[in-house]
């Protein structure tokens, strides 16, 4: 059996741009509809391309979504999620988190309450767990064994994740960012107080 030819330069720029296209057409019809069962074929004709080109680069409708929103989320919220020890503070990357879910709430409630919603869920805690491992380290460097700071870092992120994803979902029109974030915020300093106290209280005893 021969192998497949090569793709060349200019068939990979087409795939890229195809999938580019259908990614946004994801996000504006999932966001104009209020629902993710948006046709195959709306999602194609939407970004000028065949079904069969749907299925090819993305196998299904659920498939292209959580990409989309992945997508949304590393272009335009990633950014904003630097490195805990040059931020300037904890408040402005909770209020970029905010401010991102608020301004695509249409789009994320509609996956969050669908089919790929578990899905999401899971890539989303992918992509924002890297910054909570550095948080749980400046917490309590060289105090944990790996497998707790990996556990810790989980937490962190599985748990704001619940609380924006029940504010998207459930919160009252509109969304206010400012409060999300000051409810993050007590909840994180909560935690912080709370793992450091030991350490405190073993220098206090000495």
């Amino acid at each position: 059996m021969r192998s497949p030819p090569a793709s060349t330069p200019v068939q990979d720029r087409r795939v890229r741009r195809s999938r580019a296209a259908l990614m946004r057409a994801a996000v504006t019809l999932v966001a104009e509809r209020g629902t993710a069962a948006v046709p195959i074929s709306d999602l194609a004709e939407a970004a000028d391309v065949s079904r069969q080109v749907v299925y090819q680069q993305f196998g299904d409708r659920d498939t292209l979504l959580l990409e989309a929103a992945l997508d949304l989320a590393r272009h335009e919220l990633a950014p904003h999620l630097t490195d805990v020890a040059q931020a300037p503070a904890g408040r402005a990357r909770a209020l970029a988190v905010a401010r991102h879910f608020a301004d695509h709430r249409v789009f994320y409630r509609a996956l969050m309450t669908g089919s790929c919603g578990y899905a999401l869920n899971r890539a989303l805690t992918d992509l924002l767990i890297p910054l909570n491992r550095q948080v749980a380290h400046l917490l309590l460097g060289e105090r944990l064994d790996p497998r707790t700071s990996e556990d810790l870092a989980t937490f962190l992120t599985g748990g704001a994740a619940a609380v924006v994803n029940t504010w998207v979902v459930e919160g009252a029109d509109p969304l206010d960012p400012e409060e999300l974030t000051d409810r993050l915020m007590r909840a994180m300093s909560f935690v912080a107080a709370t793992v450091r106290r030991p350490a405190h209280d073993e220098e206090h005893d000495r």
